[in-house]
């Protein structure tokens, strides 16, 4: 990126990186913003050589993975869905898709003016108090 005067760069981190979500996961939260710390200084410390650095911090996402991780506190995956579906401010998660097309914003010549971005894509949980 160097070399060739510009790039873009965009992290995925997460919104447990930002506040309690009200969930217990101190290391995942602690890495999170750790990814938010290294997204900023890249985007600092590159600026001038045309290199930009951004961040996704996804909110609740109705993904695969997501809802395998998570069965166990739940009676059943329509149960999981349902209740994570109501807390969000839309009333439903997001998808993969959703944080896919802030990456390919991100990494477009649109956004060519936005460097050390924390973007949440959360429906507007992030607004919220827990």
């Amino acid at each position: 990126m160097e070399a060739q005067g510009s790039g873009a760069i965009i992290n995925v981190s997460s919104i447990a990186s930002l506040r309690w979500l009200g969930t217990a996961y101190i290391s995942y939260s602690a890495s999170k913003a750790a990814v938010n710390q290294f997204t900023q200084s890249i985007a600092l410390q590159y600026a001038r050589k045309g290199i930009r650095s951004n961040a996704i911090l996804p909110g609740m996402m109705n993904t695969p993975t997501a809802r395998a991780a998570l069965m166990s506190e739940f009676a059943d995956e329509a149960d999981l869905v349902a209740k994570r579906d109501a807390a969000c401010p839309t009333g439903s998660m997001g998808d993969a898709w959703d944080v896919a097309w802030a990456s390919v914003f991100l990494a477009s010549d649109e956004a060519k003016y936005i460097n050390g971005v924390l973007l949440p894509v959360d429906g507007g949980m992030t607004c919220k108090v827990v």
